[in-house]
């Protein structure tokens, strides 16, 4: 299969093709998901909750960033790589955004970035595909301001804010996002928004209307094991998996029968 690029996103929009995307953050899953087609590989902000125990994303760093998107560009060779740019790496200037943006793409092996807002990261996104980085946008539920939200909430339920999220979106698509992800907002205004844009649309709680979805991978393979939004799909059980097969080592251990003599060196 050709290697995914942001061309492709418009390319399987046009033809009616609906894009896949997981978000992952470590070299065997990359792996996994890369063997089995999934189209791109988003390594969110996300993994301070699942893979670092953080109540919120807002402590990620860009350094965490960066390590975590180096093992999955390691186990991925055909889907897209996409950087998520973690709270403080831009709105303090402008420079500062170019140069973490810069970072993911140089030491993190990203082809891609991806940064939460609207009208406000407007110049980011200009001065960032200024030096030749594409740009995932993210509007509706954007997790680095959810004190400003008052926690994961829907967005875009009253007129008012809807239509916010539909100017944001169409300024978005001006400043040069390649494609968008739409998170938790009714999925009329994400058909609306996804049939009023150009570029294609990622849902991630959006409804079925978008031109792709994401989850993330410890949440679709039932390894999460706190938080369960509605939109979450589990396709597996893999806690218990993991949980009966540490059980049953650790029983094993202690009752003497491991190892036995096929797991021993003469």
């Amino acid at each position: 299969m050709d290697k995914v690029t942001v061309k492709t996103f418009q390319e399987m929009k046009d033809n009616g093709k609906k894009i896949t995307m997981i978000s992952a953050y470590s070299y065997p899953f990359a792996r996994i998901a890369d063997e089995i087609g999934i189209d791109s590989l988003l390594i969110g902000d996300s993994l301070g909750m699942t893979v670092l125990g953080f109540e919120n994303t807002l402590e990620v760093t860009i350094e965490d960033s960066i390590r975590h998107s180096q093992a999955v560009a390691r186990g991925a060779k055909r889907a897209h790589i996409i950087g998520d740019m973690p709270f403080l790496s831009y709105g303090i200037n402008v420079e500062e955004t170019v140069r973490n943006a810069g970072r993911l793409v140089k030491e993190g092996k990203c082809e891609s970035v991806k940064l939460e807002g609207g009208v406000e990261r407007v110049e980011e996104i200009k001065e960032i595909k200024s030096i030749g980085i594409p740009v995932l946008g993210h509007i509706g539920l954007t997790p680095t301001y959810i004190n400003e939200f008052g926690g994961f909430k829907i967005q875009g339920k009253n007129s008012e804010t809807a239509s916010r999220l539909l100017k944001h979106a169409k300024l978005l698509e001006d400043a040069g996002v390649y494609a968008m992800v739409i998170e938790s907002v009714p999925w009329k205004l994400a058909k609306e928004i996804t049939e009023s844009l150009s570029v294609p649309t990622i849902g991630i709680g959006a409804g079925e209307y978008c031109d792709g979805q994401v989850l993330v991978i410890d949440d679709l393979i039932g390894l999460t094991l706190d938080i369960k939004p509605k939109f979450v799909k589990k396709y597996a059980d893999v806690h218990s998996i993991v949980k009966n097969a540490v059980k049953e080592f650790s029983d094993e251990v202690k009752n003497g029968k491991f190892p036995s003599e096929k797991y021993r060196y003469d």
